[in-house]
């Protein structure tokens, strides 16, 4: 797995790709930022500011003010990977997303999103 280009990576510049699919999937752009806040603990507001500072994903996690404690309970297959066993802990944390974003897209409840 390359990771190093997914250290580098924008992720202002993968975040209009997540609101495209979940929005042509039906779903709205609260619901993407809700699902990305409940991973990493950003309010909107500091969640937009991430996104206009540019952050790479590195930093985005890296500053990321409280890490999901449940995020343990994604697990399945993403881009060919299985989520739980992805030893790169930032890697991991991308694919975590990249899995919430797909089920939101495929209209699972938000309850089930978040593990609740």
């Amino acid at each position: 797995m390359e990771t190093t280009r997914i250290y580098r990576m924008l992720f202002s510049s993968v975040y209009p790709l997540y609101l495209q699919k979940a929005e042509k999937k039906g779903r709205t752009k609260a619901e993407v930022d809700e699902v990305i806040c409940w991973l990493t603990g950003y309010d909107v507001l500091a969640l937009q500011q991430q996104i206009e500072k540019r952050s790479d994903f590195e930093t985005f996690f890296a500053e990321a003010p409280l890490p999901n404690p449940n995020m343990h309970k994604i697990t399945g297959v993403i881009c060919g990977y299985r989520i739980e066993e992805i030893q790169d802990p930032l890697v991991q944390k991308v694919r975590y997303l990249d899995k919430l974003i797909d089920e939101l897209a495929k209209g699972r409840t938000m309850e089930k999103i978040l593990r609740k």
